[in-house]
């Protein structure tokens, strides 16, 4: 019965963190608050998580599983590149919109001051993601017989700068500017210039 109770408390410390996150925008987030919210001691904390990085590093893995899971999802239902472009781009600002606390580590906000490998994790991801959009517009001359007026890479690279822009904003806007806002009105200016 206890192997079924950790994963349910390390799942509760995980959640507890992220709407810390959320509910104390630039605030740090210390042990002894989060073992209060969490409602158990500091070692018990410690008991399921070594440190507070691993901490954070369980919410970085839970936004790369939803995001790229869903972008897979995406590459199979869809074959013509802008319009995976603009569903990726839009899974990743919803994804932000609902996730708010996770906004701040993708931003940097959270992680400040913590480990630095937790910065290098949250630049692997955006990293992930640019190599991903990279790809899906790469493979556009090839199934479609089109390029753009612009490498791939540097549009890859707008693309992702536009997500980390909008992410940014919505964290230094305490959560009220959702990065979705006016999404279609830029997703068609962009498109009016490839």
């Amino acid at each position: 019965m206890s192997a079924n109770q950790k994963p349910n408390r390390k799942q509760q410390i995980l959640e507890c963190l992220a709407l810390m996150l959320q509910t104390s925008p630039g605030q740090r987030i210390t042990t002894a608050k989060l073992a209060a919210e969490v409602g158990v001691s500091e070692a018990a904390l410690y008991r399921h998580f070594p440190s507070k990085a691993r901490m954070f590093e369980g919410l970085i893995e839970f936004i790369e599983e939803s995001i790229f899971s869903r972008i897979n999802l995406i590459l199979g239902d869809h074959k013509e590149a802008l319009i995976r472009c603009h569903h990726i781009l839009h899974v990743m600002l919803i994804f932000a919109e609902r996730n708010p606390g996770m906004c701040r580590i993708l931003s940097g906000d959270a992680i400040m001051g913590e480990n630095e490998r937790l910065g290098i994790r949250v630049n692997q991801f955006f990293e992930k993601l640019e190599s991903q959009f990279k790809q899906v517009l790469r493979e556009r001359k090839l199934r479609e017989g089109k390029g753009f007026d612009i490498p791939e890479q540097a549009l890859a690279n707008m693309l992702v700068s536009y997500t980390e822009g909008k992410i940014s904003q919505y964290v230094r806007s305490s959560f009220s500017k959702k990065p979705s806002d006016d999404f279609n009105e830029q997703w068609q200016f962009l498109m009016a210039s490839k």
